[in-house]
């Protein structure tokens, strides 16, 4: 198992995504944290199970929110790039590449 980490861009998207949840809903914004937690866990056991949609980068989806995870693989540990929702232009993870 390797950590992850998320790169600031990363941080920013969870960080904007928690807010907008709690806004909506009390405790809401936890639970998609909680959520993502699962999510990278998921991927620290097993990252070759995710697609490639880009040549170095996999994508996890979040299965309680429509949330993606986009991360490469490094030597000893996994770099989040976005952690964005679906429906937003892939150009915008696409140019953290």
């Amino acid at each position: 198992m390797r950590p992850s980490y998320l790169l600031p861009e990363a941080e920013w998207d969870v960080e904007e995504a928690s807010v907008w949840y709690e806004r909506q809903a009390q405790l809401l914004g936890q639970q998609f944290l909680d959520e993502l937690l699962t999510t990278l866990d998921a991927i620290e056991m097993n990252p070759a199970r995710y697609p490639r949609v880009h040549p170095d980068v996999r994508r996890a989806l979040m299965h309680r929110f429509p949330y993606a995870v986009f991360f490469v693989e490094e030597r000893e540990r996994i770099a989040v790039i976005a952690v964005m929702h679906g429906r937003r232009n892939p150009r915008d993870w696409k140019a953290r590449v």
